[in-house]
């Protein structure tokens, strides 16, 4: 055999003897390690990210990491997560013991410093009303119906303009939870949709009521003095036709 070397001046890597030349390792196993030690650090090298990138099946990938950890080259340890969850850290030495790594147990916590920034503003205080908590109550109706506090806010002047309209809080909940999408089918922006309909249909105002005209009312009842007979006049001493001058009787 003979070698004709090239010089390389970027995008090249490493690799010892000790790896390319391992009496041990297999031709999978090694070809895996020159692999990963030419990759940047948070590269994935799992079993099936690896099976992704090579023609070789899992289950030969798996045998040649098992060789590289083995052989020292990979070390895996469970780093804690907090609630009972542990994720897999892989270590990838260019040279088996070539580095101290330092123990995955947590730091011990220094003092917090004194908390200097700025405390958040608090947020909008809830509208009340009429038309405030009946948007607020659309939830229980539908829970797909949720509103935030600016959204209440933003939308409680189109409901005060359905209530000034003699609209009971009723009708206007039945109007906007009418034909909703049967769930579990999302409403992907609730405040939008309530104000589309808010809007759209909106009902006319109530027409004004006109006072009926009303009509003359009936001259009374009272008794003629001569015959003492019913009839209505309205002059208090007026007499009956038959007792009296005829006008009475146009007046009764």
């Amino acid at each position: 055999m003979i070698h004709f070397r090239h010089r390389h001046t970027d995008r090249f890597t490493v690799v010892g003897n000790h790896l390319a030349q391992h009496p041990q390792l297999s031709a999978v196993a090694i070809g895996l390690a020159v692999y990963i030690q030419s990759v940047p650090d948070g590269v994935s090298i799992t079993a099936k990210a690896l099976t992704l990138r090579f023609r070789e099946g899992e289950t030969t990938i798996r045998r040649a990491l098992n060789e590289l950890e083995q052989a020292g080259y990979l070390e895996r340890r469970r780093i804690p997560l907090g609630g009972g969850r542990f994720a897999t850290r892989t270590l990838a030495y260019d040279k088996p013991g070539c580095a101290a790594v330092p123990s995955a147990a947590p730091a011990p916590q220094q003092p917090a410093a004194p908390h200097t920034e700025p405390e958040p503003e608090p947020g909008p205080p809830a509208a009340t009303g009429p038309a405030s908590d009946l948007l607020a109550r659309l939830r229980a109706v539908d829970a797909r119906l949720i509103l935030s506090v600016r959204d209440v806010q933003r939308l409680t002047p189109a409901v005060e303009e359905w209530l000034a309209r003699h609209a009971t809080p009723e009708q206007i909940t039945r109007t906007l939870t009418a034909n909703l999408p049967p769930a579990p089918v999302p409403i992907h922006h609730p405040p939008r949709f309530l104000e589309h309909r808010l809007t759209t249909l909106l009902p006319p105002p109530l027409p004004v009521s006109t006072p009926e005209p009303q009509l003359p009312r009936p001259a009374p009842l009272i008794t003629c003095d001569g015959c003492e007979r019913a009839f209505r006049s309205h002059v208090p001493d007026a007499r009956c036709g038959d007792c009296g001058p005829g006008p009475d009787r146009s007046a009764a």
